[in-house]
């Protein structure tokens, strides 16, 4: 019975050990599809669009503290 046992949990642990070492496999990644024209570089708004720009949260004015 206990032979059984420890065969049974040999036989466990090289299957996990084979589909972890599987899994860990590098594959060939897919060449990326480009279009045809080169893309537009320097053209993206970035930092043109008013997010981040209203002062919500923010005070209009210095605040002083008054005696």
């Amino acid at each position: 019975m206990t032979v059984k046992k420890i065969v049974f949990v040999l036989g466990a642990t090289l299957a996990l050990v084979t589909a972890a070492n599987a899994a860990d496999l590098p594959r060939r990644q897919p060449v990326p599809v480009y279009p045809a024209e080169q893309a537009p570089i320097g053209k993206m708004p970035i930092g043109k669009s008013p997010i981040g720009k209203a002062p919500i949260g923010k005070a209009p004015y210095p605040v002083a503290a008054r005696y």
